[in-house]
């Protein structure tokens, strides 16, 4: 009983954290004369993350390999397929063309570093397949040459205040509210994930499924509700930001600290996951590249959804 009162606390805690974050990262974008899309790539992409990094740092001090790709990249998968699927069902996503043309193909870009990473034997890199910590070390080079990217960006154009009162709060009630609710989502991922966990082994689930599926869906509940949010509030740049910084901050920088911390050896099957992002990302830009209005339609979120229902059946079904 109290497992299924911790889902609905937890889900109440998200659904209010996300509020206070979408409306504090606006304004705070607007105060400070800077587009809402890189404060969806840098500070909310971050905050949204932490559950998975946390997960992958306990996981990578435990030598838990499974865990650490699980949780990654059926994050990644989920951030792309489920969330913007739903996001764009609520509000159709029209964003920046720059989104299109240089922040998806590096989401793109982490995907594929780490596919070869993680088959150095196919590509004569090593003799074994593991992620090292010299590998670790190459990805957070990236993640820094990407952090030199966002904060390179010029200031925005003026932008439009629908949903959100521009300069509504003072500064220091801002951060007070961006605290908050990285708070709550926080704990409210962690009640809804732990609640769930603790329901399926009830009925017999292995670890390793509860990892790849709930673990992997739980940590990406902040982006989620974020993201849907900053859909019904218009906030399209900070939608799809969100989730493309997400994507390439667990791969550059959770992947990158988990194998500093203790070399992985790559889960058995792994690659079947990761070329299905890959996919995914290459989906993304597709759509979003067609035409000329750089739009995620509902259309193309109902095509997600259906392909994150038959990702999730096979991987069920593997096991």
């Amino acid at each position: 009983m109290l497992d299924y009162l911790g889902i609905i606390l937890g889900l109440a805690l998200l659904y209010k954290g996300a509020d206070y974050l979408v409306d504090a990262s606006s304004n705070l974008a607007k105060r400070l004369g800077i587009s809402s899309l890189v404060i969806g790539l840098t500070i909310v992409a971050f905050g949204t993350s932490m559950p998975e990094l946390i997960v992958n740092v306990y996981s990578s001090f435990q030598g838990n390999a499974d865990v650490v790709y699980g949780n990654i990249i059926g994050s990644n998968i989920c951030n792309i397929l489920m969330i913007l699927g739903l996001a764009a069902l609520l509000m159709p996503l029209k964003v920046q063309s720059s989104t299109v043309w240089k922040e998806i193909p590096f989401a793109l870009l982490a995907a594929i570093t780490l596919f070869i990473l993680s088959n150095e034997t196919f590509f004569n890199l090593a003799n074994t397949n593991s992620l090292t910590r010299t590998d670790g070390i190459i990805l957070l080079f990236f993640f820094i040459i990407f952090l030199y990217y966002v904060f390179g960006l010029t200031k925005c154009k003026e932008e439009s205040a629908i949903g959100v009162e521009v300069h509504k709060h003072k500064g220091i009630i801002l951060f007070f509210m961006m605290a908050g609710g990285f708070a709550a989502l926080f704990i409210g991922a962690k009640l809804t994930v732990d609640s769930a966990v603790n329901i399926a082994r009830q009925f017999g689930v292995s670890d390793l499924l509860i990892s790849s599926t709930i673990v992997a869906v739980g940590t990406s509940l902040p982006e989620m509700v974020t993201s849907a949010m900053a859909a019904l509030k218009k906030e399209m740049d900070l939608s799809l930001g969100n989730i493309v910084g997400s994507n390439i901050f667990n791969i550059f920088f959770i992947m990158g600290v988990s194998a500093v911390i203790s070399p992985l050896a790559v889960p058995v099957g792994i690659n079947f996951d990761l070329i299905i992002l890959i996919i995914a990302t290459i989906l993304l830009f597709i759509f979003m590249f067609s035409g000329t209005k750089h739009k995620l339609d509902r259309w193309e979120g109902i095509i997600f959804l259906l392909l994150y229902v038959v990702y999730i059946a096979i991987i069920i079904t593997r096991g």
